[in-house]
């Protein structure tokens, strides 16, 4: 078994960063070196404000940075001096040709096998770390074959990540499993054997799953679009929900405590986000649709579907509920990010939610603790969410320092990021301060404890899959809002 002196990792993102780390400190006997093309990721690195927040990544980064954990743009050099390379970059969706809006851009991997092949000479166990396609390890394989000399040997393995935003750092030391793809041969069970000795520094045995590479990354996959599955099929019942009287939050405990279905995954919201469920999920299809496998294609389209239609029905449901129109109206946006303790804003619904609600004319003010202003107009200013006028951002958008400011004689507050400190703010404070009547939608259900409360302070209260009684004689259907007539669920595919 060879032995692992240094490791090299090409992406300091949302992977490579956090898992390198971790095993720098795992691991103090290898040096681990962060590569990446971003001089300004690398240099967030190297300082005091790391480029990405994740609750116990800054400790495990202080804890070795400049004794085995290095970060740096010197790619070329961390590849020649490394026995093992993590290969950890950007897969994005195609956005033009071929399998636009499904298929995933393997031109970042592919771009790395070939520095590999270029600079590398002895031995070098390849790690496919980003998720990739099935058969994304093969294109690795075949562009070192054609493209390495005599002087080069080499395996390469599947190794993708299960990291949640938020639990990284807990899910890196603490892992449900690590799942390492390789070749049956002899030297890729080797292979197989010597990144297990890694991880076994501090993961025990039995939780190290070792596959033929094909199912190693079709796993990755299936993984993201059960979990997406789950979250838009209770998000589908709190649709139900709402028109018959019943509490999605009820359902989901009822159903649940089923030992064959479990309680994880079941919260209803305003629909999932983030790098990873919509992108394999779409990728999932694309390879059904490529494999001519149209009705699982279909079937896991609808996933995704759901998703939208979630995002553009809570959207109608606070324009209904504001007398049918939100032009020129204040509305207060707390939480922008994808979900609580992180700072990415990945297709995060808060996103979409801004762009219906702007579309009809309304003045937003945003807050969330750890996006930064910056980040928020870029993400609003993207040609899909802000179309053919990118100056509506600078008109309709005031990103807020904190929530009280956001809040202040606003007509509605919507609540889109379960983040913490939303359940502890002082809403008679902000109820003073907003036009009456005082709307609040809970997109995230985190205060639902609060509702009786929250009514008798003599706020509006909205929330996911559940009707609320309110004070107000006014109703409307919201089936029927203009959001939901701009904004038409997405065409099923054909056969």
């Amino acid at each position: 078994m060879a032995q692992i002196r240094k490791i090299c990792c090409i992406g300091a993102g949302y992977v490579g960063g956090p898992t390198c780390s971790v095993i720098a400190q795992m691991c103090p006997e290898i040096a681990v070196t962060v590569v990446d093309v971003n001089e300004d990721r690398i240099k967030a690195w190297n300082s005091e404000n790391l480029p990405i927040f994740e609750p116990g990544l800054q400790e495990v980064v202080e804890s070795c940075r400049g004794v085995n954990l290095f970060f740096s743009t010197d790619i070329d050099a961390a590849i020649v001096d490394a026995d093992l390379i993590f290969i950890s970059v950007n897969t994005p969706t195609k956005t033009f040709g071929i399998g636009k809006g499904r298929a995933a851009d393997l031109k970042y991997i592919e771009a790395c096998a070939r520095r590999i092949a270029d600079l590398a000479s002895g031995f070098k166990i390849v790690i496919e770390k980003s998720t990739v396609p099935v058969r994304a390890s093969e294109s690795i394989r075949r562009i070192l074959t054609a493209n390495t000399k005599c002087s080069l040997s080499f395996q390469v393995l599947s190794n993708p990540e299960f990291l949640a935003e938020g639990t990284a750092i807990t899910d890196l030391k603490n892992p449900d499993r690590v799942l390492i793809g390789g070749d049956e041969t002899p030297e890729g069970q080797q292979a197989i054997k010597t990144l297990s000795s890694i991880y076994e520094h501090w993961v025990p045995k039995n939780k190290i799953i070792t596959t033929n590479t094909w199912s190693s990354e079709l796993s990755k996959l299936a993984a993201n679009a059960f979990l997406a599955q789950r979250i838009s099929s209770i998000n589908s019942i709190s649709a139900l929900c709402e028109v018959t009287g019943a509490d999605v939050g009820e359902v989901a405990h009822a159903i649940g405590t089923d030992c064959r279905i479990g309680n994880k995954f079941l919260k209803a919201s305003v629909g999932f986000g983030g790098s990873c469920f919509q992108k394999d999920v779409l990728n999932l299809v694309y390879l059904c649709e490529a494999l001519n496998l149209p009705e699982v294609a279909n079937y896991w389209q609808q996933v995704i579907e759901i998703n939208n239609y979630q995002r553009r029905r809570f959207a109608a449901r606070i324009i209904g509920s504001l007398f049918n129109t939100v032009t020129d109206k204040k509305i207060a946006l707390l939480g922008f990010s994808f979900k609580k303790d992180t700072g990415d804003t990945r297709e995060s619904s808060s996103i979409y939610i801004s762009k219906y609600l702007m579309d009809e004319g309304a003045h937003l003010h945003i807050f969330d603790p750890k996006v930064k202003k910056e980040q928020v107009i870029q993400d609003l200013s993207h040609p899909s969410i802000s179309e053919d006028d990118p100056d509506r951002v600078l008109r309709l958008v005031t990103v807020c320092a904190d929530p009280y400011e956001a809040c202040n004689k606003a007509h509605a507050l919507v609540i889109s990021t379960e983040w913490d400190m939303f359940k502890e703010l002082d809403y008679e404070r902000i109820y003073k301060a907003m036009l009456k009547p005082a709307f609040i939608f809970d997109g995230r259900r985190i205060l639902d404890d609060l509702h009786a409360k929250l009514q008798n302070i003599g706020f509006q209260v909205e929330t996911i899959g559940k009707k609320i009684s309110q004070r107000l004689p006014f109703t409307t259907n919201h089936n029927h809002s203009k959001v939901d007539r701009q904004f038409p669920p997405t065409k099923k595919m054909k056969n």
